[in-house]
C-alpha cells in the first residue's frame, strides 16, 4: 500500500479483488434525485410508481452504481485512481433499503499506459444488479 492507503500499479496483480457496500437510504434517493436533475416519477413518486412493471419506487440506477466508483477510489485500486471508463449493464432493480454490494477484480494490467480493466459487479442479496467493466490509471512509484 502506499502513502494513501492505495495499491500502486507496480503493486497490482490480476484477480486481485476488492468490495464495498452502501444502503441506499431514502435521503440518498432524494439527494441524487435533486443533484442530478433526474426527478423521474419511478424515483421519487410512490405512487406512479406503483403502477409500473416494478410496482413501487426504484433507486436510480447511476446511484446504485456510484458504489462501484467507492470500490475502486477507496479500495482497489484506492486513492488517486483516476476513472477513465466503465460499462454497466443494469440486471435488476434496486430499491430504497436495500444494501448494494460493489465487487472489483482485477481483470488485465496494461503496463505500458499504466492502465488496469476491472470487472464490476453489483448484488442485492446475492443477486447481480449490475455488471459490467472498467477502466482505470492507478497511482505508480515509477516516474514520481
Amino acid at each position: 500500500m502506499n502513502e494513501l492507503n492505495g495499491y500502486d500499479f507496480e503493486d497490482l496483480a490480476v484477480g486481485m479483488t476488492a468490495t464495498f457496500a452502501k444502503t441506499i437510504t431514502e435521503a440518498d434517493i432524494v439527494l441524487f434525485a435533486s443533484v442530478s436533475g433526474d426527478n423521474n416519477a419511478m424515483h421519487i413518486n410512490e405512487e406512479f410508481a406503483q403502477t409500473t412493471q416494478f410496482k413501487g419506487r426504484i433507486a436510480h440506477g447511476m446511484l446504485s452504481a456510484s458504489v462501484i466508483s467507492a470500490a475502486i477510489a477507496g479500495r482497489l485500486p484506492g486513492p488517486g485512481t483516476i476513472y477513465l471508463s466503465q460499462n454497466l449493464r443494469f440486471k435488476a432493480p434496486v430499491r430504497p433499503g436495500d444494501t448494494v454490494h460493489a465487487i472489483v477484480t482485477i481483470k488485465e494490467l496494461m503496463p505500458e499506459k499504466r492502465r488496469v480493466s476491472l470487472t464490476t459487479i453489483c448484488t442485492v442479496g446475492g443477486k447481480v444488479v449490475i455488471d459490467g467493466d472498467a477502466l482505470v490509471m492507478p497511482t505508480a512509484r515509477v516516474g514520481k
